[in-house]
């Protein structure tokens, strides 16, 4: 609930705060030595996360990951802007920045999912004036229609278009990362990993892009390969 006064918007505790104390009465006391050490130390997370705003993917839950473990960025759509010296957005370039330059992280994530709203709405008619910013963000994805038009052609259905254009973006932003000269460098000399995933919202299992097949696997498959 909301209350004008005096010009300022005042709010009522949200409900989700409660769920905090559940949090501090569990979590919090069967992992206070490592939130101290956080506390004291520091962060130093070995990966990058670059996932979707979408509340049915919960980057730390489904990697059974905790608090320190993963630097996590996260926009509608999973998107990556190219490299670009004007600078136009920094939000995810200066978390790339971040971690690559200050945490030196060892490993970047890009990872989408299926059913995933933004690339909907990329092959739905959106209004630019009921939705500026939310348009201009997906704009972006004119690249990802051409590339996909170009290389399959006609799709037999719509659900089989969005699945593969699904894949195909994360593809895409893997590309977008190497665009920044400090990200290919230490690519280029091993010391930093890029992997490209989809999470499937409905059984919570992952896959992964393999670049050498230009094929996303599931987790079982490269188990069995290197097994």
């Amino acid at each position: 609930m909301i209350y004008e006064c005096k010009g300022f918007i005042m709010r009522k505790i949200s409900e989700y705060m409660y769920g905090n104390r559940e949090f501090q009465e569990n979590y919090v006391k069967d992992n206070n030595l490592k939130l101290a050490y956080l506390a004291e130390k520091g962060q130093s997370p070995e990966a990058l996360f670059i996932g979707c705003v979408d509340s049915r993917m919960l980057p730390n839950l489904i990697t059974d990951t905790g608090p320190g473990d993963m630097l996590v960025v996260r926009n509608v759509g999973n998107f990556v802007s190219p490299h670009d010296e004007n600078k136009e957005d920094t939000s995810v370039a200066s978390a790339l920045e971040f971690a690559v330059k200050v945490l030196e992280v060892n490993e970047i994530i890009i990872c989408g999912h299926t059913q995933c709203g933004a690339i909907y709405t990329i092959y739905s008619d959106v209004d630019a004036q009921t939705f500026p910013y939310l348009s201009s963000w997906l704009a972006q994805g004119e690249k990802l229609k051409s590339h996909i038009d170009e290389k399959y052609g006609a799709f037999e259905s719509r659900e089989m278009l969005l699945r593969t254009a699904e894949k195909a973006s994360v593809q895409l932003q893997l590309e977008n990362l190497l665009t920044y000269p400090f990200v290919q460098e230490k690519v280029e000399d091993g010391s930093l990993k890029i992997h490209g995933w989809i999470y499937d919202i409905q059984t919570g299992g992952l896959s992964y892009y393999d670049e050498e097949e230009r094929v996303f696997k599931s987790i079982e498959a490269h188990e069995r390969s290197t097994s």
